[in-house]
């Protein structure tokens, strides 16, 4: 809890979500014990018992009904033979068939660096970051409907586009602009890559850095890592040292590889059938906006409504969310 939640103290009665968890950590948390106590809790396990005393007895409880539960190691898979998707990928790869050029998955990261920045150890970092994850190099080729994963060379680079707005009397609203197309361009699942960045001159010594990922190599637990290593990597090329980030024992296609070899057979059949029981009555779509016609195509249209919800409210909405 203490790693995950960067707190430097934990108690025993302390509770997960009041110390700053969430449903992302929560993930994280269970993977972890997963590694490390062989124990499978469900996510509703965690929601029910958040606090750590509670949650302790569960996983005792699981332990002496069954035992440690240690999944098989990820271990590394053929380049020589056909890659394959995770399902995460999958599904993502099947939405973008639907709707290409769709926008909608797209994972942006706004940076504002403020100092003297040293462009060259800057484009040094993220060159490093694309070599060293092949998931950021990955792209999607489909042949008879049936989509593959290709990795493009380590030595490929991140593409970063540069803008100076320095003598821009409009630099704010140019900036926006920047930041609206950079949003607004698709990405080619094929070709790749997924990932590209905007570096954007405001100042001498203030920068703006856009960095846009498609959903389908990265995800919000992602992003944190990311942030992490090129914070290292340019701290140590800016000062003239060498890679400080040790090698990587998997990549994702090894855990994608991994996926599809132990949920398959009678366990995948489980699962499948699981779904199938729960949605068996479900509406074929959703009733609702009841008032007015549902669209043809579906618009992502949206708006921010700011409300003021005074102090006796807020503290009646926290009693009834926990």
């Amino acid at each position: 809890w203490a790693e995950l939640l960067g707190v430097e103290r934990v108690g025993r009665h302390d509770n997960f979500f009041e110390l700053g968890g969430h449903s992302l950590l929560a993930v994280q948390l269970l993977s972890r014990l997963s590694q490390v106590v062989g124990v499978e809790l469900p996510l509703t396990r965690l929601f029910a018992k958040p606090v750590l005393a509670d949650l302790a007895e569960s996983i005792v409880e699981v332990l002496s009904r069954f035992g440690s539960q240690e999944l098989p190691g990820i271990a590394a898979a053929s380049r020589d033979e056909l890659l394959v998707l995770s399902f995460a990928q999958q599904r993502l790869w099947f939405l973008a068939q639907l709707d290409e050029g769709s926008t909608n998955y797209h994972i942006p990261l706004a940076l504002r660096l403020r100092g003297v920045l040293d462009r060259v150890a800057w484009q040094r970092s993220l060159d490093r970051l694309f070599a060293r994850h092949e998931a950021l190099r990955s792209v999607f080729v489909a042949s008879e409907g049936k989509p593959r994963v290709e990795v493009l060379p380590p030595d490929a680079g991140l593409p970063v586009l540069e803008h100076d707005l320095r003598d821009r009397r409009d630099a704010e609203a140019a900036l926006l602009d920047l930041c609206h197309e950079e949003a607004r361009t698709p990405f080619d699942l094929a070709r790749g890559p997924l990932i590209r960045g905007r570096l954007i001159r405001m100042s001498d010594e203030q920068h703006v850095f856009l960095l846009t990922q498609h959903h389908i190599v990265s995800d919000g637990w992602s992003l944190g890592v990311l942030v992490r290593e090129l914070s290292q990597l340019y701290r140590a090329f800016e000062a003239g040292q060498d890679d400080p980030l040790p090698p990587l024992a998997v990549q994702y296609p090894d855990y994608a590889a991994w996926q599809r070899r132990w949920l398959s057979g009678e366990r995948l059949q489980k699962q499948a059938q699981y779904w199938r029981d729960t949605l068996s009555d479900a509406p074929a779509r959703l009733a609702l906006p009841t008032d007015r016609p549902r669209p043809a195509q579906q618009s992502y249209a949206g708006a921010a409504v700011p409300i003021v919800i005074d102090a006796d409210l807020t503290r009646g909405l926290k009693r009834l969310s926990r």
